[in-house]
């Protein structure tokens, strides 16, 4: 007898699929940090909520800074190459990059995935660069979400969310009051276009069907992690304020950690540009619409007194070593830009 019984998995969500990744994400994320250790009473990944034991943080005044944030539509960038392995690095990086500008050290993380139809390989494949970011990021996944939600998303798309939670000792929290006249702006290399700008990206690519190999690997190079380098530093309180170099550009992202009476002053002729932005620009873009719209090659800004640069090197990289562009001033204006950006392949 034929069985005419509407059932879940009949209407698109397999609840079987579902569990089988649950336990692949309980497998995953214990190599995040090991560092911290669930209570042997309670498991984090399959339960209803995610427990942190904040009392071996041994910390007096503890201030907890959150973020979230997701990836963009560098997903249809993904998508379209079929590489999920590292869009889960971006997801972090968006997430922890925003808690270390407060002064805060990431404690965990947590994913919402969103799906057409639940395809094991792939979503793993995008758990994998998540637990990737995690490890870079020096912090737990301790949960999240898969939400299978056919008719929503067409088929083969989905979407990503992240949720970070950080914490900084109280006096240590950077506010914009310890922004002070005369303190340099330092510039930290990014990776490429980190995961801001592709609705402009992807609609160049359109117009233009031949693309350099070069540019092509760039396009879906993963968003750097400053983490580790920033633990270090607000370690040893060698900066008063710094910025993430997200959406809104290099300009906008600076005001947003100045204080009102205070002008920052940005030399473009000093900015370290990368091919993927040389090539962009031959593409009929501005200057202004350049800097309001991708990171131009500087991913994250550091604002110190002009005496710690070199103490505050030692913890870079070559590839990623901070170098001065501007500094702040008593002026009436905000911001005072001064030469123009070099687009030449450096």
């Amino acid at each position: 007898m034929k069985n005419n019984y509407n059932t879940y998995k009949k209407s698109g969500v397999n609840m079987a699929a579902a569990d089988k990744l649950i336990d692949y994400i309980a497998k995953v994320s214990r190599k995040t940090n090991k560092k911290y250790k669930e209570n042997k009473n309670f498991k984090n990944i399959g339960g209803f909520g995610s427990i942190f034991d904040m009392s071996k943080l041994n910390m007096k005044n503890p201030i907890i800074v959150s973020s979230t944030d997701g990836v963009g539509t560098k997903l249809e960038l993904a998508n379209q190459a079929k590489r999920f392995n590292t869009i889960g690095i971006d997801l972090v990086a968006m997430c922890v990059n925003d808690l270390i500008v407060q002064g805060a050290k990431p404690l965990f993380f947590l994913d919402y995935i969103a799906v057409d139809k639940l395809r094991l390989n792939k979503v793993k494949k995008i758990l994998d660069g998540i637990v990737a970011g995690c490890k870079l990021a020096e912090c737990s996944l301790v949960g999240g979400e898969t939400a299978e939600m056919p008719g929503t998303y067409e088929k083969n798309k989905f979407d990503l969310a992240g949720f970070a939670i950080g914490v900084v000792e109280k006096k240590n929290l950077l506010t914009k009051d310890k922004v002070k006249n005369n303190d340099v702006v330092l510039a930290i290399p990014s990776s490429g276009l980190h995961s801001n700008g592709f609705s402009l990206v992807r609609d160049i690519l359109k117009k233009n069907s031949k693309v350099p190999s070069n540019i092509k690997k760039e396009l879906l190079k993963p968003t750097k992690i400053y983490v580790k380098e920033l633990n270090k530093i607000n370690k040893k309180k060698l900066i008063s304020g710094c910025a993430n170099i997200t959406g809104g550009g290099l300009l906008n992202n600076l005001l947003r950690v100045i204080p009102n009476n205070l002008c920052v002053n940005i030399n473009l002729t000093k900015i370290k540009t990368k091919p993927v932005f040389s090539w962009l620009k031959t593409k009929k873009i501005t200057d202004s619409e350049m800097l309001k719209t991708f990171n131009c090659g500087v991913g994250f800004c550091l604002i110190t007194n002009k005496n710690k640069v070199n103490l505050i090197k030692k913890f870079f990289s070559k590839e990623y070593e901070p170098y001065e562009i501007g500094f702040l001033s008593n002026e009436k204006h905000r911001i005072i830009t001064s030469g123009k950006l070099e687009w030449i392949k450096k």
